[in-house]
């Protein structure tokens, strides 16, 4: 006979739903109890409180299902190929008059391309995954028959682009400072597995304070390990590396390559490579020579220079270290990454806001239109709406972080005392062995060329 298991018990008729015990009877007088009280004269004593049954009060904390009926559109702050960006006031819920920002696309626009339709549920599935101090927020997202909603927090300090535009070229100090949270932004996608392949001026906002925050996850290519390449075409040609120009397959280092060509824009005021039109500058891009002015640093002249390699093994940050080996750049030798991590660095650019939905540092050809979420003209079948099965999202902190008081650190400039090239670890533990000498003097005498003579053909432009 098997033994008994240690929660097995035998039960008898005797015992079951019995209990001779007193420890749970209240004594009462007789009189103190009505066995048949009169509710409708309970229900008007003064002695009791009335309470109207609401779904803050039934469910707190938690969000009913959100439409475009939830959000009050204010402004418009851009428009792509797909829908439209708006800034939004939330009109219902614990976290009503709140600013965001909401992207609106077309669901009819997206599913005509397959690899469109891939594209916008990785940029949705990113935004929901990855958290950090310099990656924009996605708080929300919901869809309609014909439409797909994304609600972002609001970023008041508008694109780097317009104050690029402003300042036509931006000191050395303050191209580092931008450069050092684009950094370890990148970083932190590429350990979770994830090329951006979207830097531009365009796609880095600024917040209230004037810190980075990277946007627009529509090119991102998921599930990408060291060593595996991916073949997408796909980028703005200006600051597209060249093993995506030649559909060879591309990693990581792609990003590396689109920050050189940023640091780039930043200290001369144009990207390294263009012409007058897209054929023209995709050779440019596979075997101009990069013409360095003589007014930047040593340091930047080098760091752009080693950015930019077209061999992608002697590119910085093509190797495992990632972004480590960047960070550790002379060009950034008065860099505290740790006071980068924690925004402690002072902003060289702190935007004049008047409120929380001020509007005046995004471009008045767009905030001067009329806002309007035009009405669903092509909906989709229910196999076409499968596709965006899952889509709907509640930021787990949507209502929390809401309510906490703000944090108050002291800022610092990026080039005073910055700790002498601090070295932190990579995100997400482990971090990168100290690099002894990444920077020996570059010994060739002109830039490399890409050899596209034979195996290669430029693509169809």
């Amino acid at each position: 006979m098997a033994e008994p298991l240690p929660f097995d018990i035998e039960l008898t008729d005797a015992n079951v739903g019995e209990d001779d015990s007193d420890d749970d009877c209240l004594e009462v007088e007789e009189g103190d109890y009505d066995p048949d009280p009169n509710v409708n004269v309970i229900i008007e004593s003064d002695d009791l409180e009335t309470v109207h049954l609401s779904e803050q009060n039934v469910n707190p904390g938690k969000e009913k299902s959100l439409g475009p009926g939830d959000f009050e559109l204010r402004k418009v702050l851009g428009k792509g190929g797909y829908g439209k960006v708006f800034q939004v006031r939330k009109v219902s819920g614990q976290d009503a008059g709140t600013i965001f920002a909401m992207k609106v696309l077309r669901k009819a626009s997206i599913v005509r391309n397959q690899k469109d339709t891939a594209h916008t549920k990785a940029e949705r599935n990113i935004l929901e995954a990855v958290k950090h101090p310099f990656i924009v927020d996605l708080m929300y997202a919901f869809q309609t028959g014909g439409k797909l909603y994304l609600i972002l927090e609001y970023l008041s300090g508008g694109e780097l682009f317009m104050h690029l535009e402003r300042e036509g070229i931006f000191l050395e100090d303050t191209a580092c400072f931008y450069l050092s949270e684009i950094i370890l932004a990148l970083e932190h996608l590429h350990l979770q597995g994830i090329i951006y392949r979207g830097l531009k001026p365009e796609n880095i906002l600024l917040d209230a304070h004037g810190h980075v925050k990277l946007t627009d996850f529509g090119l991102c290519k998921e599930h990408i390990q060291e060593g595996i390449v991916t073949h997408t075409f796909c980028g703005t040609i200006e600051y597209m590396a060249p093993e995506i120009l030649l559909r060879c397959g591309h990693g990581k280092a792609v990003d590396w390559w689109s920050l050189g060509a940023l640091a780039y824009d930043m200290l001369t005021g144009a990207p390294p490579f263009t012409a007058e039109n897209r054929k023209k500058t995709i050779e440019k891009i596979l075997r101009g020579r990069l013409h360095l002015p003589p007014y930047l640093t040593p340091d930047a002249r080098e760091l752009i220079r080693r950015l930019l390699k077209r061999q992608v093994a002697q590119r910085l940050g093509s190797g495992p270290n990632d972004g480590g080996c960047i960070r550790y750049h002379p060009f950034f030798k008065n860099i505290n990454w740790q006071d980068v991590l924690s925004r402690k660095l002072e902003p060289p650019f702190k935007p004049s806001l008047t409120g929380e939905d001020d509007v005046s540092q995004f471009d008045t050809k767009f905030t001067k239109q009329t806002p309007v979420d035009s009405p669903d003209e092509s909906l989709l079948s229910e196999s076409a709406n499968l596709v965006f099965q899952g889509f709907t999202y509640v930021a787990p902190s949507v209502l929390e972080e809401m309510h906490k008081p703000p944090r108050i650190t002291r800022a610092r400039s990026p080039r005073k005392g910055g700790g002498g090239g601090t070295y932190v670890p990579c995100f997400g533990g482990g971090g990168v062995p100290p690099l002894r000498n990444p920077f020996a003097p570059d010994s060739s005498s002109h830039d490399e060329m890409m050899d596209v003579s034979s195996q290669h053909s430029f693509p169809h432009v």
